[in-house]
């Protein structure tokens, strides 16, 4: 797969799977995530996959200060319903991280491992916060994203509509795309621990 430098220059998520331990999966359970496994989950990298990578990294490194979080060991509740906006795919891409679960997750074994409904949708947005609890002893934290912090090339919508063109030249199509993953990159090297574009809160 060729794909961006930037990608594995991104933050990278470490967690520790009680499932995989048991299963023999991984060694001690422990995993590592990186921004290309959300990009081939999500099939595109863009801010909103990119910013759902980096709410995820900001909760966990809140809940688990100094150590790898625990992969089951999370609720998350999203802020609005699952079809709106892009709701759906920054909850896919905490699921691939948390192991947080809908209705479809994975029942356990002996009672034991459960994601399903481990994730959660509100019925009305309420707020753009995603909530993050963890089950051992109920602390939540929330996080929201403030893209507006990381704006676009000033002429990135003038880019698009010519690279989705039917004439457009494999070059306009490039330009475009060179557009959109710059700010992609800068989100994820020069944004990921500013406290001004991912607000975290305790809530308890």
């Amino acid at each position: 797969m060729d794909y961006p430098a930037y990608y594995d220059q991104a933050p990278r998520i470490a967690m520790r799977d009680p499932l995989a331990a048991f299963l023999g999966a991984a060694a001690d359970g422990l995993l590592e995530y990186s921004y290309l496994d959300a990009v081939r989950l999500a099939g595109h990298s863009c801010p909103t996959v990119a910013g759902a990578w980096l709410i995820a990294r900001t909760a966990l490194q809140a809940l688990y200060p100094g150590e790898p979080a625990e992969r089951g060991g999370i609720a998350v509740r999203m802020p609005g319903p699952a079809d709106e906006g892009v709701t759906g795919v920054i909850a896919q891409v905490l699921t691939l991280v948390t192991g947080a679960a809908a209705e479809n997750g994975f029942h356990g074994i002996g009672g034991r491992f459960v994601r399903q409904s481990l994730l959660d949708f509100a019925a009305a947005p309420t707020t753009d916060a995603v909530q993050f609890s963890r089950r051992d002893n109920g602390e939540t934290v929330a996080v929201s994203l403030d893209l507006s912090r990381v704006p676009p090339a000033p002429n990135l919508r003038e880019l698009m509509v010519i690279a989705l063109h039917p004439t457009a030249t494999a070059q306009q199509r490039a330009i475009f795309a060179q557009a959109w993953q710059d700010r992609v990159r800068c989100l994820l090297l020069e944004h990921a621990d500013d406290t001004e574009v991912l607000r975290l809160a305790r809530l308890n």
